[in-house]
């Protein structure tokens, strides 16, 4: 099984077990992860945000391979859109 075929079988639920290893070094059941598990582990995730979740979410891997970073515009503008629900001034009461 190569690269691509390895990542492309990884499901969403096992995704998120890597996830979850590879931010705390323990799987979700409490066992620790070995240094070259972590590794392996780390570099999984990588992969799959590169290769299937294709996300432009702030640090996360983009579909390019490299790290996406946002400016701080790009970000309020993102998270004003996203947010926001209603808008009030002092003089409104």
């Amino acid at each position: 099984m190569n690269i691509e075929q390895l990542v492309q079988a990884i499901t969403p639920q096992t995704f998120e077990r890597l996830q979850y290893g590879a931010a705390t070094g323990k799987w979700p059941d409490g066992t620790p992860l070995s240094d070259e598990q972590k590794q392996q582990t780390v570099q999984l995730v990588m992969l799959y945000q590169a290769k299937v979740l294709k996300s432009d979410e702030q640090f996360t891997v983009g579909e390019n391979g490299e790290l996406v970073q946002k400016s701080k515009q790009e970000l309020k503008k993102q998270f004003k859109a996203d947010n926001e629900i209603a808008r009030f001034s002092e003089n409104d009461l």
